[in-house]
């Protein structure tokens, strides 16, 4: 009787501890691809789309809900058509194998090629779309205009060609375009 286990556990006490089934240190990943599918031995010419580095990693696909964390931050160098840059930086990062979402938390900073750059505390990546969204305040400076737009909640596509900012405020310029522009 005195060796019984009859407490009930609640609370924090009830959550079982996870751990990774694997840690990298100084870790480095370039994604690449190629115009043609390759064998075994082939050598084809691949194009480096996005290199990802972190102090470290942690690899939860032992998991029943597969994820990846990135918890001392990541840097993201991501390459378009024409080979120019941008590069995303963040605090603390987690993606998650099975739904194809990268959520990417503090600090979050996104700098294009041609200089915009936004500032968020939190932004997830749809990779399967190749969308981007939050629904927390934002900074999106356009060098190219001169504005700064302040907001809250705003997605886009990968190359900010399509933009949708959902509340904005402060001081914005807007381009007007006639029909002798087009």
């Amino acid at each position: 009787m005195s060796c019984g286990d009859n407490y009930q556990r609640v609370g924090e006490e009830a959550v079982k501890p996870i751990f990774p089934q694997g840690v990298a240190q100084n870790f480095v990943l370039t994604y690449t691809e190629t115009k043609e599918e390759m064998g075994a031995e082939a050598l084809a010419d691949s194009k480096v789309i996005a290199i990802l580095t972190s102090p470290v990693t942690e690899d939860f696909d032992n998991q029943y809900f597969k994820f990846r964390t990135f918890p001392e931050g990541l840097k993201v160098d991501f390459f378009d058509e024409k080979n120019q840059k941008s590069v995303i930086t963040a605090d603390y990062g987690i993606v998650y194998s099975q739904t194809n979402l990268i959520d990417l938390r503090g600090n979050v900073v996104i700098e294009s090629h041609d200089g915009k750059k936004l500032e968020t505390p939190q932004l997830y990546y749809d990779r399967s779309n190749n969308w981007i969204f939050t629904e927390t305040v934002f900074t999106y400076t356009n060098p190219e205009d001169g504005t700064i737009m302040d907001g809250e909640g705003m997605d886009f596509n990968k190359d900010f060609s399509f933009f949708k900012a959902h509340k904005t405020y402060g001081l914005m310029t807007i381009r007007e375009t006639t029909e002798q522009d087009d």
